[in-house]
């Protein structure tokens, strides 16, 4: 079983566990409504898997590389909003997209969001051992 079939099995797993808590009488915890951990925010699972397995998609499907990716993007969810992150993270992606349809993305806006992005997740993989910072929102 490949490291990427293992991520969403776990990801099953959770997502099958949150409706048998519900049935429990617990009330469903969403973004919104769960609290932050200490010193940082808390990401929907879901985010956080897709980040996961992007930069794995660009930095290899290592063992190693789960626990780095999964390093990475709680270093920036201790200083981004999930808000923030997704702003950030769309702007850093599509700052290169070329023609009409990629000129919101050039504004001055857009490209100091993608510079504090891009600082940001630099100095995640550099704390968290990647070693450089190319991922799929840098390409």
């Amino acid at each position: 079983m490949t490291i990427r079939c293992r991520v969403l099995a776990a990801c099953a797993c959770v997502a099958l566990a949150a409706p048998l808590a519900w049935a429990e009488g617990d009330a469903p915890i969403t973004p919104a409504t769960a609290p932050a951990p200490a010193g940082g925010y808390n990401y929907p699972t879901q985010g956080r898997v897709e980040y996961v397995l992007s930069c794995m998609d660009d930095n290899g499907h290592d063992f190693a590389n789960v626990y780095k990716c999964s390093c990475v993007i709680d270093k920036m969810a201790t200083t981004l909003s999930y808000e923030d992150f997704v702003d950030q993270s769309t702007f850093s992606k599509y700052a290169t997209l070329g023609g009409e349809g990629g000129s919101e993305f050039r504004v001055d806006q857009a490209k100091a969001q993608t510079k504090k992005f891009r600082t940001l997740q630099a100095e995640a993989y550099h704390s968290c051992g990647l070693g450089h910072d190319k991922t799929a929102s840098a390409k």
